[in-house]
């Protein structure tokens, strides 16, 4: 049985959820995996920088080149430089072209009939190739990659057009620019002065960048669809495992909440050895114990009724026919039966108010160090200072350098050897002896009431605790006792995590011997 009960304000600070216990938990479980896949998805943001160091590596590539091409054509002689011009536009897949100290076109690969720079038209191109422009475009907008200018041939060819040209022609070293292509495929330019003051001039169009940007998106783009696939199927799969026992379960306590505990059978789910196996066999424990419960109070209800009908009936004969005596003798006899009757009520009334109420008490009783082997001897002394009839002997056996302490509430453990000590005395013969033996097993302390009286059977040895079982000895007036005395002394026992039972003496002698066990309170 609990001793304390958690602060409800507490637990609910602590596992409250602001928004998100407002939605279901398959949602949630969706959610939080295909949150984690967009995280992945921020390959494509890598691929951006990628496109870009390559784009990078490219522009330092033409620019080298143009700076050996402008070195090739100033070694080479004028007869010769033709030839060489179409040799190195072949070599290097670029169209060149050659601009004079003026700015006018001296040599172009093109008009010499090299034609190895081509720009597509994207009217021309299948869908597919749209789309993936699109899907270019869709992505660049989102990363917020800055648009390249569109590449355009001019109508009048000439150096000072090409930003290339006259950068290379003012700074007298090499420059470069990217372009962006109708089709959106990059283009680079590089341009390289010459000693003389002319400036060769290199145009590529760097199809395989962005070949390799897409080939690698759609990768990327497969691998994050069977991934997303697998992790809503997992994600399902598990909020299945998850939600469907939970909703079975609540479903399961609203119907023991709308009264129908006998009729619900809680699912133990017994093949699951996770939280939820757990909170399943937690759930069914519990049903089972208000179950069991609810049947004591009903069957606590019905004893209850039966044992005090007998009292009444027996007061109302007795008031019926005090109005038909005359006879004075009658009538004190009469008298004298009320009065048993009355205090039997009020007797049984008490016992009945302290039984109903022992288990509430309990589970709100502050529990404080005991000394067991101090009250003990202290209610053995109050018994044998008040007199003990029939010349009945009582003695406590203990170590007085053995406190016994346990953690109890100490009125509440008195009451019990209180009502033991009562039972044997009831049941001792004249000048018998009754002792308490106080000592300990391992951590649990036990104490032992022990008479010479009848004894108790082995198959009533159970029943003597149940509530309003009474077996009183010969020559005992009726009604002395409720039959409620054992059965509140187990009550406080089990709520100190305790035991008590009925056993054989170990002399094998003829008497009872009741024994309590209860766990030693731990050493500082």
């Amino acid at each position: 049985m609990a001793r304390a009960i958690a602060s409800s304000t507490s637990d609910e600070r602590e596992l409250s959820l602001r928004w998100s216990g407002r939605v279901s938990l398959t949602p949630r479980i969706l959610f939080v995996n295909i949150f984690a896949l967009a995280l992945l998805a921020g390959g494509f943001f890598y691929l951006d920088t990628y496109r870009a160091r390559i784009i990078d590596s490219r522009v330092a590539r033409a620019t080298l080149e143009a700076r050996l091409i402008a070195a090739a054509m100033a070694a080479a002689p004028r007869p010769e430089r033709r030839a060489l011009f179409l040799s190195l536009a072949e070599s290097t897949g670029s169209r060149l072209r050659l601009y004079d100290t003026d700015g006018r076109l001296e040599l172009d690969t093109r008009a010499l009939g090299l034609r190895n720079f081509r720009l597509r038209d994207p009217d021309r191109d299948p869908w597919q190739q749209d789309a993936a422009r699109f899907l270019d475009a869709v992505i660049d907008t989102v990363v917020r990659t800055a648009r390249a200018p569109l590449y355009r041939e001019p109508a009048d060819d000439r150096g000072d057009v090409w930003p290339d040209v006259q950068a290379a022609r003012t700074t007298g070293s090499a420059a470069a620019s990217v372009w962006r292509a109708p089709d959106r495929t990059t283009v680079i330019t590089a341009a390289s002065p010459l000693p003389s003051g002319e400036v060769a001039m290199s145009v590529v169009n760097a199809l395989d960048i962005t070949q390799t940007v897409r080939l690698e998106r759609y990768r990327l783009s497969v691998v994050m669809g069977i991934v997303t696939l697998v992790s809503v199927l997992l994600s399902l799969f598990l909020a299945r495992t998850i939600v469907r026992p939970l909703r079975r379960l609540a479903r399961a306590a609203v119907r023991v909440r709308l009264g129908r505990a006998r009729e619900v059978v809680v699912p133990r789910l017994p093949s699951r050895r996770d939280e939820i196996g757990m909170l399943a066999r937690a759930l069914s424990d519990m049903s089972q114990a208000l179950t069991a419960r609810i049947d004591a109070t009903e069957a606590f209800a019905a004893d209850v009724t039966h044992e005090l009908k007998n009292p009444l009936a027996s007061l109302r004969s007795a008031v019926e026919s005090l109005g038909n005596v005359r006879d004075p003798e009658l009538q004190a006899r009469l008298l004298a039966i009320v009065r048993d009757d009355v205090l039997r009520l009020d007797r049984l009334i008490t016992d009945i108010s302290d039984a109903s109420r022992l288990d509430a008490q309990l589970s709100r009783a502050q529990f404080e160090p005991v000394s067991l082997t101090a009250m003990l001897d202290a209610l053995v002394r109050a018994r044998i200072d008040r007199g003990i009839s029939r010349d009945i002997t009582l003695a406590f056996d203990a170590r007085i350098d053995d406190p016994l302490i346990v953690m109890g509430e100490g009125s509440r453990l008195e009451r019990v050897f209180a009502n033991l000590l009562d039972n044997a005395l009831s049941f001792s013969p004249d000048r018998g002896s009754i002792r308490v033996i106080a000592t300990h097993v391992g951590d649990i302390a036990q104490v032992a009431v022990e008479d010479e009286g009848p004894g108790v059977p082995e198959d009533a040895r159970e029943a003597v605790f149940h509530r309003f079982h009474s077996v009183r000895p010969q020559g005992e007036a009726f009604g002395q006792h409720s039959g409620l005395g054992l059965a509140i002394a187990r009550t406080i026992v089990e709520g100190h995590q305790g035991m008590i039972a009925v056993e054989s003496r170990a002399d094998r002698t003829t008497g009872a011997r009741f024994v309590v066990r209860l766990p030693l309170a731990a050493r500082p």
